[in-house]
């Protein structure tokens, strides 16, 4: 079982609860998927482009806006983690952080001519998938591996293009 604790920290009136849902379902169907069974927690932040880019310049040294950004908690290699003892708290393991621009996710759903529920989804495996520490940035062949892996979540999820 998954708990997920977000928040919305952008002003956009098009932003409804539902998309918490929906990066909830995605994150579930992607640990499914992985195999993982374990409890577990994710905690996801909605925001705007700005407050992505800042967070991304004071993280990661890079000063622009970006869609997604993944926090991992865990060491963990394609699908494989390290849990030690005291990464258990309250009986469920912390996997990490999401932060998600909603700005960014409008557009880029407009930009590729699919739904915003799809690309949220899209959003949502893609930074599973990092917590879960895959990184389609080490290689073709793990960009491969990584990006099939999105496709056939989003498909289980009914959230093709």
């Amino acid at each position: 079982m998954l708990d997920l604790v977000w928040e919305n920290c952008q002003e956009s009136p098009d932003f409804k609860e539902e998309y918490a849902s929906i990066c909830e379902k995605a994150f579930t169907e992607t640990l499914i998927f992985e195999g993982h069974s374990f409890d577990s927690e994710v905690n996801l932040l909605f925001t705007d482009d700005a407050d992505i880019r800042e967070i991304n310049k004071e993280n990661r040294g890079i000063d622009k806006a970006t869609d997604v950004l993944s926090f991992p908690m865990l060491s963990a290699k394609n699908g494989k983690l390290e849990i030690m003892p005291y990464d258990i708290t309250d009986g469920k393991v912390l996997l990490g952080d999401v932060v998600i621009s909603f700005e960014r996710a409008m557009a880029q759903a407009k930009e590729y001519g699919h739904s915003l529920e799809r690309e949220i989804g899209f959003l949502a495996v893609h930074s599973m998938l990092h917590l879960l520490g895959y990184d389609h940035e080490d290689g073709e062949e793990e960009e491969k591996i990584m990006f099939k892996k999105q496709e056939d979540v989003l498909n289980i999820m009914g959230l093709t293009r």
